[in-house]
């Protein structure tokens, strides 16, 4: 399994990328509101991806067995961990949206996913928001020489545990590039049983590695379930989930987020 390190060259286009995904979200963040549905957000993601020369890089996107995925965005509300596919649900105050965003721009994919608020929402809900958001930053930080991603992903998981939530199992962060996953492969959590880690792969991280860090955080247990349409995933117990995604890029020092602004 190779890990492909990206040149300066490479890295400058990434960016672009992920600036393109970052200006969509900023468009998600003024659309978000009672009364609009996924496929509105969903058009108007589309059209800031193409209006800056990119192309969205989930639509058409192939999973073995299932159509492929028909939309520019995933949009997943409350219980919707990720993957909905944008329709004509219409968002009600309270609500909270994941809103996953795909790039690619000159043979490079930007990849970035936010839990956004639809209107006011709870205490106890702005609180998962907020500790979720900051598992991301936590993961982050934790993306430095000389640790692995074991390490990050301890960190994470660590985190989000003491706060009191769960974190999803099935689904991982991932290399990004040429390609939507690549290697490396990062979990957001680690097994702890010498078993349990035989098949488990932790990576050095290295200057010019790229990968999706996203957090996948249950305010239930971790288990969740995929729909009948073979792409939105849910909590198995149906409670409120989050998910915060960064592209980023390792460097000799602190690691370069591509995906903002």
């Amino acid at each position: 399994m190779t890990v492909h390190l990206k040149s300066p060259e490479e890295l400058a286009t990434m960016r672009e990328a992920g600036r393109i995904v970052a200006v969509a979200h900023q468009a998600m963040r003024e659309a978000v509101k009672p009364g609009v549905t996924t496929a509105e957000l969903n058009t108007i993601a589309e059209t800031v991806l193409r209006d800056h020369g990119a192309t969205p890089a989930f639509l058409g996107y192939p999973k073995h067995n299932s159509p492929n995925f028909p939309a520019s965005i995933c949009a997943s509300v409350n219980e919707e961990l990720v993957h909905g596919i944008p329709g004509s649900r219409v968002l009600k105050d309270g609500d909270i949206i994941s809103i996953d965003i795909g790039s690619v721009y000159e043979g490079f994919v930007g990849d970035s996913a936010w839990t956004y608020a639809v209107g006011e929402v709870s205490e106890s809900v702005q609180r998962l928001l907020e500790t979720s958001e900051e598992a991301l930053w936590v993961g982050i930080r934790a993306s430095v020489l000389p640790n692995e991603t074991k390490d990050v992903a301890l960190a994470i998981q660590h985190f989000v545990e003491q706060h009191g939530y769960s974190v999803v199992r099935e689904y991982t962060g991932h290399g990004v590039g040429r390609q939507m996953h690549e290697e490396p492969q990062v979990p957001n959590w680690w097994p702890r049983g010498r078993r349990q880690r035989q098949n488990w792969i932790s990576y050095p991280l290295k200057p010019g590695m790229t990968y999706a860090l996203e957090p996948m955080i249950n305010a239930g247990r971790p288990e969740t379930r995929e729909l009948s349409d073979k792409w939105t995933v849910v909590t198995r117990d149906r409670s409120l989930c989050t998910h915060f995604e960064h592209t980023i890029a390792i460097t000799e020092g602190e690691p370069l987020v591509l995906t903002l602004p």
